[in-house]
């Protein structure tokens, strides 16, 4: 298991988000597509899936498409800005993915696009 895989804990096939969702796979890849999500191939058998944490109510978390795309327009690859994400804060009193489930998103921004320079 990957650093990245055990920092996350729970991730969600693809199939399982789109169920979730209830919508097609199809509209999955274009939620990828679109960062919206973000998605690794993870587990022995190497199956694509987005973290559990990322899904709030049956949907992306709200603010989570804006976070990925300040972080990829950073230079951070898909599985550098989940570690970002999921990686505990003392300054935040938790982990970035948390502060934005909270609705805290000005704020994860705010660092995301700090990390840019």
């Amino acid at each position: 298991m990957s650093t990245v895989e055990s920092l996350v804990g729970e991730w969600l096939p693809l199939p399982d988000v789109a169920e979730m969702m209830n919508v097609s796979i199809t509209k999955v890849h274009g939620l990828l597509d679109e960062k919206a999500l973000v998605a690794l191939r993870v587990g022995d058998r190497r199956i694509r899936s987005v973290p559990a944490d990322f899904m709030q109510d049956g949907h992306p978390v709200e603010s989570l498409k804006g976070t990925i795309v300040v972080l990829s327009d950073a230079g951070y690859s898909d599985e550098e800005l989940i570690t970002w994400l999921f990686t505990p804060d003392e300054s935040l009193r938790g982990r970035p993915i948390d502060a934005l489930r909270e609705g805290r998103k000005t704020e994860i921004r705010r660092r995301a696009q700090s990390l840019a320079w």
